[in-house]
């Protein structure tokens, strides 16, 4: 077990299956002198589990700023702390960012401890592209807050990833098909690595009908992974254009005639334009 003097430890911790901690985070939550702990009561069952007598003391979101200057001066003073969550890897929409900061600024060492992460582990098995992607968090509680958000998040053309908690997880897939169309390929993970895990790939349309039918989907923790917009090229552009082209003659002539004007326009092919205008005037009626 390395020294563990005067160094604060961010440990993650298993989101739900407690046969995914690491060796060295058990063995650095054994060796701490103090244990930093999101919420006591929920850590505590943890530590229980695998036989941890450490002292904890809790930091969250309403008394970090006060409980830094105590973690401050317990480092200062040649004790060790390890910083968890109440589940998988700290300060991922969780505490413990002003915490870090400040012991940078007052020279302390800082350690990571990687484990599990309810991001990354939503994000390897969404079936989408991983190799850009865009962490949003939780999105905002309130329908005209959270609309904003996705509104400008719309043409993002990196996969985005939010977490979501159960009691809106109606409304924000509703959020996520009025303002990213129905069409849009995504995937829900719910309850990862639990006994009732759910991963779930469909358009947002038909991810919200699913969920909306079965009320056992609308509980626990959710990661929400959706595919980025596609990038519009030029040939995109130009198919978009000849498309308004041919709806635009077909309100004021014949299908034959359309076909011809549009080839007389944009130099294609009459063939092909007649065989997209067809298609078109048969999509319209």
């Amino acid at each position: 077990m390395p020294d563990t003097t005067a160094a604060l430890y961010i440990v993650a911790t298993p989101i739900g299956n407690l046969g995914d901690i690491t060796r060295r985070a058990l063995e650095v939550l054994e060796s701490v002198d103090l244990i930093a702990a999101e919420d006591t009561r929920n850590s505590q069952k943890l530590l229980n589990h695998f036989g941890i007598k450490v002292p904890m003391m809790a930091l969250h979101e309403h008394n970090e700023r006060e409980q830094t200057n105590e973690i401050i001066t317990k480092l200062q003073t040649g004790r060790s702390i390890a910083l968890i969550s109440d589940a998988g890897t700290p300060l991922i929409s969780d505490p413990g960012y002003t915490l870090v900061r400040r012991l940078y600024e007052k020279g302390l060492k800082v350690i990571p401890v990687p484990g599990p992460s309810a991001l990354l582990a939503g994000l390897s098995a969404s079936g989408l592209a991983t190799d850009r992607f865009c962490f949003e968090g939780f999105l905002p509680a309130k329908a005209g807050a959270r609309d904003k958000v996705l509104a400008g998040l719309k043409q993002e053309t990196r996969t985005l990833v939010f977490y979501e908690a159960p009691h809106r997880i109606v409304a924000t897939l509703t959020s996520l098909r009025d303002i990213f169309g129905e069409h849009r390929l995504m995937t829900m993970a719910r309850e990862m690595t639990k006994i009732y895990e759910t991963i779930r790939q469909d358009t947002t349309a038909a991810l919200l009908e699913w969920v909306s039918a079965n009320p056992e989907q609308q509980k626990g923790e959710c990661v929400l992974v959706v595919a980025g917009a596609k990038t519009v090229t030029r040939s995109d552009s130009v198919e978009v254009a000849v498309e308004v082209l041919l709806c635009s003659l077909l309100e004021k002539m014949s299908l034959k005639d359309a076909a011809q004007c549009a080839a007389d326009i944009t130099g294609l092919k009459k063939n092909a334009l007649y065989e997209q205008a067809l298609a078109l005037q048969a999509e319209r009626s």
